[in-house]
């Protein structure tokens, strides 16, 4: 007995393979000349067994599919099974290679069993030969199709319409659902269906904790078999006799819908669950025509396509959300009969799935993600470099081969700074600015711009904090005045200076380093907080006004670090901090990935509260108020030495830790 096979170095193709391995016979294999040197690889996977392998060149496009007169007399009558499974399973593929692929390769592979008078021609079809049929779509249905617009519906109903009435040796016809990695290892070779999701996922689970709840959508229900049932499946069919023009659905009988599907997979990815699920099939009330209109304005058109594009989502996959087919098996489980061979749950794989993903397709592992990619050999300026979180992350920018330009009011730190710099074979460049007046920062601009010609990335990290009770501020007004002098007007003085020149070039990323006081409205500092908060909303706004021009905006909001701005509140010293190195990594962070916002998970879930229950949220914050009180130095009591002050409580230390890297 041989086998002919199509597409056998595709996903479903080697698996497919494998099995037949186990048979007796030889195999012949098309393949493109292109794809040789791949097959030669696949045959040496395959070990011992690779010599029944038989590759025969060809073209899917050409007339019996290329098969050369030779190759066919060798064929004519050799081959028991042949088994179409080349095609293009791509929502988002060219109507144009669709057509080839799947209508013109399918009369051709029809064309080349009619012509080696084959045993049965194996067609490998799919659910989308059913369209988007409202209902139970049956094994015996097929002209029953309804929603057949998308090219990738069409093609493959088209397809399977071609073996139907132009097939003359006997056939089979399979449909498989939605095909996901294998349920034993998670492999699989690209990313389709249900993984064009996992980016969303991911980002989901590095932005909250894992047990927070978070509002997702629902849909209709998707249908997901794992690529070693459908093989085992069509192996197994494809021997059994007395099962001639017939087709098998390959298909979950239970399938999940869309929202349930996606929290499994968030628990295999230890990422938020939507506990609430909106059903888009609400919004089926509104008309078409409006829903039309509204999509084609040019705001929503750019906002909905910046979206998909950064999540990796096809625009296509969208129409799939209320997928309305549910698909009937009983031809296909009773030809499975006693075969043991069922459709695994997906609770019991989507781990192994969502592992292979990351460890092996997750877009982001073929990003450059080091900070030496993004900087060598580009000009980075540093406010309150000398210091802190900014010597720590001018050190880490130098070394990865960044030209560092720090400033900062002392002389004999910017040249302390530097000289560690130069010493580990970094290139430093310092200037004396006082960030709080104006004419310094317009100085330093025209300087650096004056001898190094433009500015890559502007980290504005200098800042000034107090913390004082509004109560103890009535008369202190200068301390929102300073705060907001250097926090916020210092800052935009450097940000509107060295702009015109980034948007010039098209390029340019501006970092502000805000508290994380601000997505948690900590008391007693209503000053510094103000000030980094008229920051991250200028931000927010110039990043809609820029976003088109190739410069990005990020927002740090940094939790608390220990560094000399906090040295005078001595309770810092029994709270967990980060230390500059760890904060610089932030930087380095938002530098490599150019995020809108980085913030801790902390952070996060604080904004959360405060936006669902404003009211909980400022109970929970006032406990905290009364539990810490004013310093001593707020108080301007002046003569307590520091070793007499009262050291934290236990409960203190247990709230700081609570809730780790807020200012208190």
């Amino acid at each position: 007995m041989s086998y002919f096979v199509t597409g056998a170095t595709g996903f479903i193709g080697r698996h497919l393979l494998a099995n037949l391995l186990k048979r007796k016979g030889r195999i012949y294999c098309l393949v493109r000349k292109s794809s040789l040197k791949k097959f030669a690889e696949l045959k040496e996977s395959f070990g011992s067994d690779s010599e029944r392998l038989v590759a025969v060149t060809g073209d899917l496009a050409k007339p019996r599919l290329g098969v050369t007169p030779a190759q066919l007399k060798e064929l004519g009558g050799k081959i028991r099974h042949i088994f179409h499974l080349a095609a293009i399973y791509d929502l988002s593929a060219s109507a144009e290679s669709q057509q080839v692929a799947n209508i013109d390769g399918t009369r051709n592979a029809v064309e080349l069993a009619d012509a080696i008078k084959a045993g049965c021609f194996h067609h490998v079809s799919s659910i989308a030969a059913a369209g988007l049929y409202p209902g139970v779509f049956r094994e015996d249905m097929f002209a029953e199709a309804e929603g057949l617009d998308n090219a990738y519906f069409r093609t493959k109903h088209d397809s399977e319409g071609i073996v139907r009435d132009e097939c003359k040796v006997p056939f089979r016809i399979y449909r498989p659902g939605a095909v996901v990695g294998h349920s034993k290892t998670g492999e699989i070779d690209k990313i389709d269906g249900p993984y064009y999701y996992f980016r969303l996922i991911k980002k989901l689970r590095e932005a909250l904790p894992a047990w927070m709840p978070t509002i997702g959508i629902e849909g209709g229900r998707i249908n997901l078999v794992p690529v070693d049932f459908v093989v085992d499946a069509m192996d197994h069919i494809a021997h059994k006799p007395g099962l001639d023009g017939q087709c098998f659905h390959l298909t979950d009988p239970a399938p999940r819908r869309i929202g349930e599907v996606l929290n499994i997979f968030a628990r295999a990815g230890h990422a938020p669950q939507m506990t609430m699920r909106i059903d888009a099939r609400i919004f089926s009330f509104i008309p078409s025509a409006i829903k039309q209109a509204l999509a084609s304005l040019p705001p929503i058109k750019r906002f909905t396509s910046v979206l998909l594009r950064d999540l990796g989502i096809p625009a296509e996959t969208m129409q799939l959300i209320n997928y309305p087919t549910r698909f009937d098996t009983r031809e296909a489980d009773r030809a499975l009969r006693g075969s043991k061979i069922r459709v695994p749950d997906l609770e019991t794989y989507a781990w192994r799935l969502w592992d292979y993903w990351e460890r092996h397709l997750d877009p982001d592992l073929f990003v450059d993600h080091s900070l030496t990619g993004k900087v060598k050999g580009r000009m980075i300026v540093i406010t309150g470099g000398s210091s802190g979180i900014g010597k720590a992350a001018a050190l880490k920018i130098a070394a990865a081969g960044g030209k560092v330009v720090i400033c900062a009011r002392g002389q004999d730190e910017l040249d302390t700074t530097k000289k560690e710099i130069e010493a580990a074979g970094g290139v430093c460049f310092t200037y004396v600015t006082d960030l709080a007046d104006l004419a310094s920062c317009d100085a330093l601009v025209k300087t650096v711009l004056a001898e190094h010609g433009a500015v890559d990335v502007l980290v504005n990290n200098a800042g000034r904090s107090i913390r004082r009770s509004i109560a103890l501020s009535y008369d202190r007004y200068h301390d929102f005045e300073r705060t907001m002098q250097l926090n916020y007007f210092g800052a935009l003085r450097l940000i509107m200076g060295f702009l015109p020149s980034m948007v010039e070039r098209h390029r340019g990323h501006i970092i502000n380093i805000s508290s994380i006081g601000v997505l948690t409205n900590a008391p007693r500092f209503s000053a510094y907080v103000a000030s980094k908060a008229a920051l991250d909303a200028f931000s927010r706004c110039a990043q809609a006004e820029f976003s088109d021009n190739g410069i990005s905006f990020t927002t740090i909001n940094m939790p608390l670090v220990k560094t000399p701005m906090i040295a005078p509140t001595k309770m810092y010293d029994y709270v967990p901090t980060l230390t500059p190195e760890e904060a610089a990594d932030f930087i380095v962070e938002a530098i490599v990935e150019r995020p809108v916002r980085l913030a801790t998970r902390m952070g996060t879930f604080a904004q959360v509260m405060y936006a669902v229950a404003p009211r909980a949220y400022e109970i929970i914050m006032n406990s905290a108020f009364r539990l810490f009180p004013d310093s001593a130095a707020a108080k301007g009591i002046k003569g307590i030495r520091e070793e007499k002050q009262q050291p934290p409580s236990s409960e203190q230390i247990a709230l700081a830790a609570l809730m780790r890297g807020v200012h208190w």
